[in-house]
């Protein structure tokens, strides 16, 4: 094979990656718009298709963020792990599916990071409605898991919803301090260490301004993983 035709298949793989991944956004972002939570029907399908997980695991649930963290497992070895992040999904859409997405077997630890797709420059919800989808989600997974430890991570900052971090700041503080007046139950903040001279580092995000990079995610694990171990006593 010659390299002129060697070149032209790779050019031709390449666009088709391309066309694959803009439609691949394009359809997540619509689903990420949506207030209808069945148009993640087909992901909590597959969670379901995949069984409660191993037993005493450590159970992620929420947004991209969680669905992203392509190092999960590893950055909490050696405890099980079980991610349940889908899309562009907000607090209603996890209220939803909370039989679904909370259901496992004696999970050491559940820990949440959903919100940031209920707070976009597009369209903020108030701090009642967020408190109250807050409240709803912590009602229904406790019906599950009355006892165990759960762990919500704030609304991060990024550079793409820098715009409308006041309002989210404000859901922040509201949320903290509902979880303040819950057993057993505690807040995550990973925003200062995220951002830099009073803003969001760009380090700590990919092209997309919005989604966490390798090096975000290093500040997550050590932050998670450090509460987390030290809270439950994990080697």
């Amino acid at each position: 094979m010659t390299i002129k035709r060697i070149l032209g298949l790779s050019a031709v793989l390449l666009l088709a990656v391309i066309v694959y991944l803009f439609f691949d956004i394009s359809h997540r972002l619509e689903k990420a718009q949506s207030e209808d939570p069945l148009v993640w029907a087909s992901d909590i399908e597959t969670f379901a298709e995949r069984g409660l997980g191993e037993p005493e695991s450590l159970l992620f649930v929420g947004s991209s963020s969680i669905r992203f963290w392509g190092e999960l497992a590893e950055d909490m070895t050696p405890v099980p792990v079980i991610n349940r992040g889908f899309g562009g999904s907000k607090i209603g859409d996890v209220v939803y599916y909370a039989d679904t997405l909370f259901r496992a077997d004696n999970p050491r630890a559940i820990v949440i990071f959903v919100g940031t797709n209920d707070m976009t420059p597009q369209q903020t919800k108030s701090v009642d409605t967020m408190t109250a989808r807050f409240a709803a989600m912590m009602s229904a997974l406790r019906k599950q898991h009355p006892d165990v430890p759960v762990y919500y991570i704030a609304i991060t900052p990024s550079p793409l919803r820098w715009a409308i971090w006041d309002e989210a700041v404000a859901v922040n503080e509201a949320i903290q301090t509902l979880i303040s007046q819950m057993p057993n139950t505690h807040f995550i903040d990973t925003g200062e260490a995220l951002m830099s001279d009073g803003q969001p580092n760009p380090d700590n995000y990919v092209f997309d301004r919005l989604h966490l990079s390798a090096k975000g995610y290093d500040i997550w694990a050590e932050i998670i993983r450090s509460q987390l171990f030290s809270d439950l006593d994990l080697p």
